[in-house]
């Protein structure tokens, strides 16, 4: 795909609009923490989560609008994440794509509610019959969605990084912290699509290990623009990783090694592709988009 950026940005900005019509309204005594969730979710982002549902169920031909919903559950559980990822007891960030993190914006009580009540959100919205008809779709997307997202997942992950003084300083460690704390919704996504599309098993096993992959890719990117991005472009602090002795694939391969690592895994992925010829255009841009990337 020649301008995958514009086309990536162009959806983004539709997702944008469909995302911002399934959050709920500012009404109510409430207000406040719905009014925080729409702070955090709205306004920027890369959508790359939603892309991944969006595009792989349209690459299998299902276009059901049903699937942009499902996209924005994805979003929601990937939101709430970065607010608590931010708050002072774990990353303890200011910013966030540009603007104050939500607990500099609001406080921190409000920002853990905020977080709390989009993952909860993420299921009612999944839950929907606007998402599948097919009842026994939903209940599997949803059983996956609380694996992604849970201890096994994303959020185990983040236990991972927090307690990595405590665990061997490898590869393989890095890459199960990886594989859960930033892979899991990513691979989720995909097979979210493939799923939604009714894919077959052989579809399903080539884009797990597509989705498996790409998710490494941009888990290592993040690591060397941790070294190398500008935090003006990426809108979050630099070099925090190293200021805290945090292991990454760049403290544990370099940063030489790193990328070559990223590349070996960006070939793997595009293999895995082949068989969906011509329509796999945007997955496969991807690939290279998250290489590239600057934020």
């Amino acid at each position: 795909m020649s301008d995958f950026p514009t086309y990536i940005g162009a959806l983004a900005a539709d997702f944008e609009s469909h995302f911002e019509g399934v959050l709920p309204n500012v009404t109510g005594l409430e207000s406040r923490v719905i009014d925080a969730m729409r702070y955090a979710a709205l306004g920027g982002g890369k959508r790359l989560r939603p892309f991944f549902v969006i595009e792989t169920a349209k690459m299998l031909g299902y276009e059901d609008k049903g699937v942009w919903d499902a996209a924005a559950a994805l979003e929601a559980i990937h939101v709430y994440s970065l607010v608590h990822d931010d708050l002072p007891c774990m990353d303890d960030d200011d910013m966030r794509r540009g603007k104050p993190t939500v607990h500099r914006a609001y406080d921190e009580a409000t920002a853990v509610l905020a977080g709390d009540a989009l993952l909860t959100y993420a299921f009612q919205i999944m839950a929907s019959p606007k998402v599948h008809p097919d009842a026994n779709v939903r209940l599997e997307l949803i059983a996956d969605l609380a694996l992604a997202s849970g201890h096994h997942g994303m959020i185990g992950g983040q236990m991972i990084d927090l307690t990595m003084d405590s665990h061997p300083q490898t590869q393989e460690t890095i890459t199960r912290l990886q594989d859960l704390k930033t892979g899991a919704l990513i691979h989720y996504g995909v097979m979210a699509g493939a799923k939604l599309a009714g894919a077959n098993e052989a579809q399903k096993t080539a884009l797990s290990t597509y989705a498996s992959h790409i998710g490494l890719i941009f888990q290592i990117t993040d690591d060397l623009l941790d070294v190398e991005g500008d935090a003006q472009i990426m809108g979050k602090a630099a070099g925090k990783d190293e200021s805290k002795g945090k292991a990454t694939f760049v403290s544990i391969l370099g940063i030489e090694g790193a990328r070559k690592k990223a590349h070996e895994l960006a070939d793997e992925a595009r293999t895995q592709l082949a068989p969906f010829g011509d329509k796999a255009a945007p997955l496969l841009g991807a690939i290279d988009f998250v290489l590239s990337r600057d934020k």
